[in-house]
């Protein structure tokens, strides 16, 4: 079954379920109307599906490869990267001063999730450009715009980000990257990165890093660690790529999945470097690249989720096998089981992907109005959208391949390769323990303030729905008191314990955010929106409970077992 882009589901999220309608209301965004929108979508669909989508398959048995010194792409990626460069799609939300098209974040996500589930190879080299170039817009001065932000933009240039070293994982703070002044206000960066997403290609002029580096006096731990602009190529007096810097790819990481986009080992000898933002105040700027990356990490999953379920759907319409219920043909897509494994992952995908763009319009409203209401929105949404949104990918994937059967297992179906592939977005970027750590700990310093919002929300959508759906608005009102009452024990606690119920926090969270976008659409009186809404809420949601009692059980009875008792 080919992908097709999901735009009507996209069109109806936006109308119904994630009020995008005020982040068109403001003065920054005034001009992203619905036909605009209906625009954008669509030819991004068609992008998604003629271009992308055939790479899919190429990208994973034609893998990115290291020869003598340069990286090699899979064919027809740098013929789909320039496609996606000149349709503007690389700077969507970018600033129109330099190039960008200002829309908001909202319509990049919905074209990302369109863009990861046709090549979720390619689409990461992109999403690190955009991470980037939100990082430049905030932190970098006005020569560094001028230079750099016009070239990512266009897609003349990509982005990467450079944190890890093999001693410092999620530790950032144990990096041993050294930066030191060159006298000319340029900087001599040294170190080793590793696993630096699209760390080289053969396709883009120049290759910009955002490297984390530590200057002479910078401090112990995060506080002393500086940003640096570190590219590929110097640029001379013109802004044209000029000598090639000191820096290489040493090697490209042999995947699980993902192997059309080149993981490098990265090895800085005194490359020249320009400094981003502040001295030893490099994790704030890196954290507004991170901040956009988690997001867009969480939206990968969802569209692998997609791609996997449309290859899954397909197949059980066209395998044939026993006697079915409804036709008698024999597709297993109307075996009761089976039916249940898809109606699930279609109901969890659309969960997911309606937390997402919740997610963008707060960051959309964030940014138009400055409103620290809509700023606390945006980051309690943040850390659920990427933890729910790769675990998603991740279960949908295992699902699709389920429903194939032994064919799921067997490579050349394909079915495989979702899971492989987006296994590791619930590591990078923050793993989803981090995530939800950073949702109970960080998240939480306000008392739940920005969480009891969002949960009277949900009750008064609930309240709203009785009168139409009493049964379904029943559950997701007492789910939404349940998580209120969890809450208001969370804070309560230190973070030890908080942390040991993080995940099952976070999960729980999740399932209730989604089952009130599922009543939100159930409410339009569209039968089918209504049926996925009650898989949901009547299949889904009930773990609530389950989760929730992990959430409240504390630290004690984890280290209660001694490490020679988990060893025994």
């Amino acid at each position: 079954m080919p992908y097709r882009a999901p735009i009507p589901d996209f069109a109806f999220m936006l109308d119904h379920v994630v009020a995008f309608e005020q982040v068109r209301q403001t003065e920054r965004f005034s001009e992203a109307t619905p036909e605009t929108t209906h625009a954008i979508l669509t030819e991004a669909g068609k992008l998604c599906e003629a271009v992308l989508a055939p790479l899919q398959r190429v990208g994973d048995q034609n893998p990115a490869r290291l020869e003598n010194g340069v990286v090699r792409t899979s064919p027809g990626f740098a013929q789909a990267f320039e496609a996606m460069a000149e349709g503007g799609w690389l700077g969507m939300a970018a600033d129109p001063e330099y190039g960008g098209l200002g829309l908001p974040q909202t319509l990049a996500t919905a074209v990302n999730d369109m863009m990861s589930s046709a090549c979720l190879a390619l689409q990461l080299s992109p999403l690190m450009t955009q991470g980037q170039i939100e990082a430049l817009e905030n932190h970098a001065d006005e020569t560094l715009k001028a230079r750099y932000l016009p070239k990512l933009i266009s897609g003349q240039w990509c982005g990467t980000m450079n944190l890890t070293e093999p001693q410092a994982g999620s530790d950032v703070g144990a990096l041993r990257t050294k930066a030191e002044p060159n006298g000319d206000g340029t900087y001599a960066i040294s170190g080793q990165k590793i696993y630096i997403s699209w760390g080289d290609n053969d396709f883009t002029e120049n290759v910009c890093h955002l490297v984390l580096a530590r200057l002479p006096d910078g401090g112990a731990g995060t506080r002393g660690i500086s940003l640096f602009m570190v590219p590929k190529r110097i640029p001379d007096e013109h802004g044209n790529p000029g000598a090639r810097n000191a820096l290489r790819v040493v090697s490209l990481e042999h995947k699980m999945g993902l192997h059309g986009s080149p993981t490098a080992v990265m090895e800085y000898d005194r490359a020249t470097g320009w400094l981003v933002g502040e001295a030893h105040q490099g994790m704030a700027a890196m954290f507004t690249m991170m901040n956009n990356a988690r997001v867009g990490v969480g939206v990968q999953g969802i569209g692998v989720a997609e791609g996997a379920f449309q290859h899954a759907l397909g197949f059980a319409l066209d395998r044939k096998q026993g006697k079915t219920p409804l036709t008698g043909t024999g597709a297993i897509a109307e075996h009761a089981d089976v039916r249940r494994a898809l109606s699930v992952m279609k109901a969890e995908i659309f969960a997911a992907r309606a937390i997402a763009l919740a997610n963008s319009v707060a960051i959309d409203m964030a940014r138009a109005t400055g409103a620290e209401e809509w700023q606390a929105r945006a980051a309690l949404l943040t850390p659920i959208t990427k933890a729910h949104g790769t675990d998603i990918g991740c279960e949908v994937a295992s699902a699709g391949m389920q429903v194939h059967g032994g064919m799921g297992f067997i490579e050349e179906t394909g079915a495989a390769q979702y899971l492989r592939d987006v296994r590791v977005t619930t590591i990078y970027e923050g793993t989803n323990g981090i995530q939800a750590m950073d949702l109970v700990g960080r998240k939480m310093m306000d008392g739940g303030e920005a969480a009891f919002r969002l949960l009277q929300e949900i009750e008064d959508g609930a309240e709203a729905a009785r009168e139409d759906l009493p049964d379904l608005a029943e559950h997701v009102w007492q789910a939404a008191e349940s998580l209120r009452e969890a809450t208001e024990w969370l804070v309560a606690q230190d973070m030890q314990d908080r942390f040991a119920g993080a995940t099952s926090y976070l999960r729980a969270f999740a399932r209730i955010l989604g089952a009130h976008y599922h009543l939100k659409a159930a409410e339009t009186g569209e039968a089918p929106r209504r049926a996925l809404a009650e898989v949901f809420i009547m299949r889904v949601l009930p773990e609530h409970i389950g989760l929730l009692a992990q959430a409240r059980a504390g630290a004690a009875s984890l280290y209660a077992l001694t490490d020679e008792d988990l060893a025994a």
